[in-house]
């Protein structure tokens, strides 16, 4: 029988590590630029090795059996100690930052911020390949074997590492042509006699919580035409002047900047939580690319981040 580390051994559990997490031969042949049919084999050849079952096939799909599910979990861990052990090796060598490079980004604020920059990150490190997932799920670094993650807000996940790389802050804002047909608002009260557009997907809708400069709090729960779970359709909203907006400072830096909106009661701090991080799975025998990335994104969003006006 062939010992597990052997260079076939590994092939054999890097293409089921790929079949497995794509659900799909054709689509797990894409992702590591290997034809289905090699894929195929190579699996084969494992199963046959170990006398059982890794992945069930029909026409459709790819399922994971029993089996699979849990020797997955220990090849993710051999395939990623392979994976530092060569970039630590390449690095002693002179070689610079490579390999593929898996990316969780969260949606609009990786489209927004990240996704421009993506391109200058490879010119600068042209050995290295991006994969770059853009989603407003919590994606499980370890689990999915992603590299680094950008993430917003609170962070609970005590397995992972992370560098917090950028404030953020929430603000009322309005367009000038809201402002000028139904007047500013003076006091949080006010905001009861005005239109304010609902995000869903705060924690506290439909109130907007704030305190002020001498540690006042005041609670509004506020109403208008439109409510929502995508704040981009709520900007755009706010823009045309139909209301009021709650938002975060990155989501409206440019509307901000170029004045199609304005802040209102800015003597009022909004309640928010977290920041802007950037995350990994682990410090120790971190790859180089892994830390070539989070370093640069770092010094792109200092000393202040690209949305602050």
């Amino acid at each position: 029988m062939q010992q597990s580390h052997e260079p076939a051994a590994l092939a054999e559990m890097a293409a089921f590590a790929a079949i497995a997490e794509a659900r799909s031969f054709t689509r797990a042949a894409v992702r590591v630029g290997r034809d289905a049919t090699i894929l195929s084999r190579r699996l084969q050849s494992l199963e046959e090795r170990l006398g059982v079952r890794l992945l069930s096939r029909t026409t459709r799909s790819v399922s994971l059996t029993e089996a699979g599910a849990e020797f997955l979990l220990r090849v993710r861990a051999i395939l990623a100690s392979v994976d530092e052990a060569e970039a630590a090796a390449s690095a002693h060598a002179g070689g610079g930052p490579r390999g593929l490079l898996r990316l969780a980004l969260p949606g609009t604020f990786g489209r927004m911020w990240i996704g421009p920059l993506l391109p200058q990150f490879l010119a600068e490190f042209p050995d290295i390949r991006i994969e770059a997932e853009f989603s407003n799920r919590f994606a499980d670094l370890v689990a999915e074997n992603f590299d680094v993650a950008v993430r917003l807000g609170a962070l609970e996940d005590s397995r992972l590492v992370a560098r917090k790389v950028a404030t953020r802050r929430r603000l009322l804002c309005a367009a000038p042509a809201y402002l000028a047909r139904r007047g500013r608002p003076r006091t949080p009260q006010a905001l009861l006699e005005h239109s304010c557009l609902g995000f869903s997907g705060f924690q506290t809708f439909p109130a907007w919580e704030m305190t002020d400069r001498e540690g006042r709090r005041a609670r509004v729960e506020v109403s208008g035409p439109l409510v929502s779970d995508d704040a981009e359709v709520l900007v755009e909203a706010a823009v045309q002047g139909l209301g009021l907006m709650m938002s975060t400072d990155w989501l409206i830096g440019r509307e901000l900047a170029d004045g199609r909106l304005v802040p209102v009661l800015e003597e009022w701090t909004l309640a928010d939580e977290g920041a802007v991080y950037v995350v990994v799975p682990s410090a120790k025998g971190q790859a180089a690319k892994t830390r070539a990335f989070a370093d640069w994104i770092s010094k792109r969003f200092a000393p202040e981040p690209p949305w602050r006006v």
